[in-house]
């Protein structure tokens, strides 16, 4: 394992005022971070219900956890205003952006930034789809069709047609080429069950999935390599990436009860049944329960939330959020490389429970980012 190799990126979504989140642009990019994502979301994970500060600190100082702009304006503005670090979604999807407008809209963003964007995409969460009136069905197959199409327009010289199950072309074309000769962008897939690996196989030049120890990372990413050589891919075009929560301090013990809070815990109801079953319990929310396509944190009351948080258990906490010193981060990092990771995102969530933590959170990223980049 060479760490020259492993890349670091952070998440740069812009909250609040636009002013403030350029100039957090910015900074991430002076410090030295290889790559900035940023959420495709209309809300966000928390409920509501939940949003106060006698349960999530955080709520002091924003009035909701769902404050979130768009993402290809907000893409945009940090392509304008960064010159080196590669701008990604986490992730953005094809249910409510149509296929060909992803394509057009992240040749358009290329060039903004001069070969600097990613296009991250997913099946879909049911939170930003349900509840805007949009139906939620054959998420997989509608990913499969919308990658189609997406390469389909980026790579046809002339008007193309296409028949599909959700999309039909016909003498459809996209005149727009990439800032660099034929270097199209990258496209990153967010992947955990099978279907979605063998998709990430087929069609993806890196791969963002999330809560994944090492054994079982290596695991899903040999799924990755054995579906990419089935259809004559070379599985090392694809990069092994991994979006991380992190809570870190100087303190181990101090992270060990960051992880048990009302906030970090919540982000755990989007797990599947599966993960819950391995500790011994049913999804809090019902056995079966899909937490990243079913859970709409807007339909919860404050006591339902509560009870099923409190259902989780500690040591799902602790083997599914990133956390501990700086040094016990970087060795849990190393363990991802092993196995084969080149890229991890790191979502600092340290602060949100204890305010006080937000200075000394930064500074701990920094060591593990000055460790892996020298």
């Amino acid at each position: 394992m060479d760490i020259d190799d492993i890349k670091i990126g952070t998440e740069g979504s812009i909250f609040g005022s636009i002013e403030k989140g350029i100039a957090g642009i910015k900074k991430i990019e002076k410090t030295g971070y290889d790559s900035i994502w940023m959420a495709d979301h209309i809300m966000g994970w928390t409920p509501e219900s939940i949003w106060t500060p006698d349960i999530i600190k955080m709520a002091v100082f924003q009035e909701s956890p769902h404050l979130y702009y768009d993402v290809v304006s907000m893409m945009a503005l940090a392509a304008e205003n960064t010159k080196k670090v590669t701008l990604g979604t986490s992730v953005t999807e094809t249910f409510r952006r149509h296929p060909a407008v992803l394509a057009q809209t992240f040749l358009t963003l290329d060039n903004i930034s001069k070969g600097r964007v990613l296009l991250g995409i997913g099946a879909g969460e049911a939170e930003n789809i349900t509840p805007y009136g949009i139906t939620f069905e054959k998420p997989v197959s509608r990913l499969e069709e919308s990658l189609q199409i997406i390469k389909l327009l980026w790579e046809s010289n002339n008007k193309v047609d296409y028949d599909g199950e959700f999309w039909s072309l016909k003498d459809a074309i996209l005149a727009i080429k990439p800032f660099k000769k034929k270097k199209y962008p990258p496209i990153w897939i967010a992947a955990h069950g099978p279907k979605m690996l063998n998709l990430t196989g087929k069609y993806a030049d890196g791969w963002l999935p999330a809560y994944s120890d090492p054994k079982a990372y290596k695991i899903k990413l040999n799924h990755v390599r054995n579906a990419a050589k089935k259809v004559g891919r070379d599985p090392t075009e694809i990069t092994p990436g991994l979006f991380s929560y992190i809570v870190i301090d100087e303190d181990h013990n101090a992270c060990d009860e960051l992880i048990g809070n009302p906030y970090v815990k919540n982000t755990l109801l989007t797990l599947p049944q599966s993960v819950f079953e391995e500790y011994g319990v049913d999804h809090p929310l019902g056995k079966d329960f899909y937490g990243l396509t079913e859970y709409i944190p807007t339909k919860f009351d404050k006591d339902s939330i509560m009870e099923a948080i409190g259902k989780i258990p500690q040591k799902l906490c602790d083997d599914s959020v990133l956390h501990g010193t700086p040094d016990d981060v970087i060795g849990k990092i190393e363990d991802y490389a092993e196995v084969g990771l080149k890229h991890i995102v790191l979502t600092n969530i340290t602060f949100m429970n204890d305010l006080s933590k937000v200075k000394s959170s930064f500074n701990g990223m920094k060591k593990v980012l000055s460790y892996f980049k020298g």
